[in-house]
Formats: structure tokens, sequence, C-alpha cells
């Protein structure tokens, strides 16, 4: 089993936390649209909120076909764009310098659609819904793990002086504060599953 991941640190992580459950994972650095693997690779290819948020759907759609055998399998998991997941990303972006010209929407691989026309033609194609709410005691809470432990967020809070950062606590507490019930946080999280058996050919 070979995982692969854009950051060196989060590859460290999982590689770390494999050697101590006695896990037998490789894990490198490296693009999801320029996989340093030879064709026909694997006999599963799967991604789970990862391969989305590359800027070049095409590329990416392409390097899954490359690397998974004929009559291998292929499962990805991606958020649905315009709800859950989106909407702290909506949130966070006014925070946010704009993305350069030519940048894929992650979400839109949350579309059946889209995911049929980047990947129809290599593989034959089905798909499931899912949902992986967020929990939590309160809206603070959320934002306190957010803010120090998911990877944009981080880095966002990190880039921002102390009144925007502020401002951006108090935007992202005030949208959790939304699915907060009496018995804590619970936000609704759908996503789409793609899977897929690819072709020979």
């Amino acid at each position: 089993m070979t995982g692969l991941d854009l950051a060196p640190g989060l590859s460290d992580t999982a590689r770390r936390r494999a050697e101590e459950e006695g896990l037998a994972i490789s894990f490198d650095v490296g693009d999801a649209e320029r996989l340093p693997y030879p064709d026909a690779s694997f006999d599963v290819v799967c991604s789970s909120f990862g391969c989305m948020f590359a800027p070049d759907h095409a590329a990416v759609a392409g390097e899954l076909a490359r690397v998974c055998r004929p009559g291998g399998r292929l499962a990805l998991a991606c958020w649905r764009p315009n709800v859950g997941v989106h909407d702290v990303f909506k949130l966070m972006a006014p925070f946010q310098p704009p993305a350069p010209a030519g940048i894929g929407n992650p979400f839109d691989w949350g579309s059946e659609e889209h995911v049929t026309a980047l990947l129809s033609d290599t593989f034959d194609l089905e798909f499931e819904d899912g949902d992986c709410p967020q929990t939590a005691e309160s809206a603070e809470s959320v934002w306190e793990l957010f803010s120090t432990s998911y990877g944009p967020t981080k880095a966002l809070v990190a880039s921002l002086e102390p009144e925007r950062r502020e401002a951006l606590r108090q935007a992202f507490v005030g949208l959790y504060e939304q699915w907060t019930t009496h018995v804590g946080v619970h936000q609704p999280r759908p996503y789409q599953l793609a899977l897929g058996v690819r072709r020979a050919g």
C-alpha cells in the first residue's frame, strides 16, 4: 500500500502513525497532477477529500486513469458543492487573496456530472451519497480545532494580522453557532463517493 500527499508534514504524520499501528504502508511526497508512479501500478486507486484540491482537474483525472491497472478499482470521496465543508471555504474566501485564474473549483468534484465528464472515458462509474458530520461541544471548539489542526485554516490564521484573525474567528464561530443544539454542534457535511472500474485500453 502506498500513500501520497503534497505536504511533507502530512506524509510524516501518516508515516509515524502507520508505524505506531504496525502497518506496512509507504508514504511519498508528490503531486496528484504528476504522480511519481509507472503506468498501471495499482489495483486500487483512492482519494478521501484529497485530489479534489489539486488545481488542474483534467490532469488529475488523467493520472488516476494512468496508474490504475485495467480492471482495477477507483474510489473518490469528495465534498458536495454549496453545502457543508463548502460553507467553511466560502467563509474563509474574503480573508484570502483571490485564486489565480484557471484554478479548478475543488467542490466540482462533488458533482456527478463533473466526475462523469472527467473519468467516464476510462472508468465505468457509479455514485453513492454519504455524510460525515462535524460534531463538537461548541462552535468555539470547532474554531479551535480548525485553526490549530486543519491545514487551510491554520495557514490562513498564521497569515493574518491580529485584527483580521479575530474577525475570522468571529465569523467562523458565528457560522457554527447555527448548527449548535442542546447537545453541541452537529453540522451535516455531505459528500459524493465515486466508484469506478478501469476499462482496458
